[in-house]
């Protein structure tokens, strides 16, 4: 993954992000809260030998060098945890004492730093200068050699215990920090793995990564469109009119050197929009002036004729078994002006009737009376009809709901069109959020522009349109 890849998944995942910060924040201040405070105490002491001529007083240094490492290891001794119990009368056991206190050499010097810490600030100075004057005694024990009355190296306490009422442990601020960018960090880590999990079509990069087939438009969400489907029910300044005007215009480009064209409506799972999709795409095509044609071949589960308030009883089954003629069954949706048939009677043999020599003919004639005929027909995956169907037409301009259908479905629709000599005229991805509230398919239509609207009226809502 690149940079810019993972900049589209913050911007997309933003929120979860977010959440998980917030979360671990909150766990952070938790857990601190819950700690008992911690109070720090330090000597210092300063290791010398008793050398006097400058070349052993060289030699001294290092020696005492050397010796600063030992005694800062005697610090955690039992002995010298015994020693201490016994001078601060600490009813505590040795172990529990050693615990309490560290050392630390400081580098290129015979210093000795003793920390001491305790949940009581007092009680870690008494201890502090307990050790440190019991280290000082422990010193000059075992330096001094026998039948000697003195040690050649001794160690004077130079700071005596520091006592501090500020809590060394724990740091609200540096565990909330801490919590801040540990949570950033899954958060981040999550997203990109749900990102990496999540094979929903989501933006126009995730289409071209399966197809070279053209993007013809993107059909935005509307929380209105359950109530009012077809486009002769929006007001013609609407997002959702616009969407398809800019379908209907980039449709005018596929196959230019046809007069007459036959294209195919189809999705890859039910539930995507693609009868909306059709519907409202034949009404545009109308209203700017080509004499269209939309057929209901969805042979299975026809739906076209109860949205537009159409007659359903005879359509195409009626023309396909030769009781009828197209001119008899063709209707017109008067709101419109598009010219409809509908599937009529539903068969049991949807497949054969459309492999049929009369649904041959019944396109042929089609093509010919009309500029463009626009055929509703089944989803790809769960029939072969609409691949059938694609084969006798100009190319199957596939529906994809955003955020619902699968890159392997999309893969496996398009394989299902290859296997039959069916060309891809287009993709059209449905159900777009408005802009600002995600990143679709090229640039959407959340800015509305109809006359005298402002802009901050102009937004939609992001809710689902209706399936078909």
């Amino acid at each position: 993954m690149e940079l810019h890849d993972y900049i589209r998944i913050v911007r997309r995942r933003w929120i979860s992000i977010l959440v998980v910060v917030v979360l671990a924040a909150a766990a952070a201040a938790g857990v601190t809260a819950l700690q008992t405070p911690q109070y720090a105490s330090t000597a210092r002491l300063f290791v010398t030998t008793s050398q006097i001529d400058q070349a052993q007083l060289l030699q001294g240094s290092q020696f005492s060098a050397q010796r600063v490492k030992s005694y800062a290891d005697l610090i955690t001794s039992r002995e010298l945890a015994k020693r201490v119990i016994s001078d601060t009368e600490i009813d505590a056991k040795p172990e529990e004492m050693a615990e309490k206190v560290e050392a630390r050499a400081v580098l290129d010097t015979v210093n000795l730093e003793i920390t001491v810490t305790d949940t009581d600030a007092s009680r870690a100075q008494l201890i502090a200068q307990s050790y440190a004057e019991q280290l000082s005694d422990l010193v000059r024990e075992l330096e001094t050699q026998a039948g000697a009355t003195s040690a050649p190296i001794k160690a004077t306490i130079v700071d005596n215990a520091s006592y501090s009422d500020s809590a060394v442990s724990p740091q609200p601020k540096r565990n909330v920090g801490l919590g801040v960018v540990l949570g950033l960090l899954v958060g981040l880590g999550l997203a990109v793995l749900r990102e990496l999990l999540d094979t929903r079509i989501k933006s126009s990069e995730d289409v071209a990564e399966i197809t070279d087939a053209p993007a013809l438009g993107t059909i935005v969400f509307d929380s209105a469109t359950e109530k009012t489907p077809l486009l002769t029910q929006l007001s013609s300044h609407s997002p959702r009119a616009e969407s398809f005007r800019v379908l209907r215009t980039n449709l005018q480009f596929v196959d230019v050197d046809s007069e007459h064209k036959v294209f195919v409506v189809t999705s890859a799972v039910p539930g995507e929009g693609k009868t909306s999709t059709a519907l409202n795409l034949a009404i545009s095509l109308a209203q700017g002036g080509a004499r269209t044609l939309l057929v209901e071949a969805d042979l299975r589960r026809p739906m076209a004729a109860k949205r537009l308030g159409l007659d359903e009883a005879v359509g195409v089954t009626t023309v396909l078994v030769g009781k009828a003629d197209l001119a008899d069954v063709t209707q017109q949706h008067e709101e419109s002006g598009l010219e409809f048939v509908a599937a009529g009677s539903v068969p049991p043999n949807p497949a054969e009737l459309i492999q049929s020599r009369a649904m041959d003919d019944f396109l042929a004639q089609a093509r010919a009376d009309y500029d463009v005929v626009i055929l509703d027909a089944p989803p790809l995956l769960p029939v072969t009809d609409s691949a059938l169907l694609a084969a006798k037409s100009d190319g199957a301009i596939v529906v994809l709901s955003h955020a619902r259908v699968t890159r392997d479905q999309v893969r496996l629709s398009i394989d299902r069109l290859e296997q039959v000599d069916a060309h891809v005229a287009g993709l059209v991805l449905n159900k777009v959020p408005v802009k600002g509230k995600s990143y679709g398919y090229g640039y959407g239509y959340g800015y509305g522009y109809s006359p005298g609207a402002s802009s901050e009226s102009a937004a939609l809502s992001d809710q689902p349109g209706t399936a078909g």
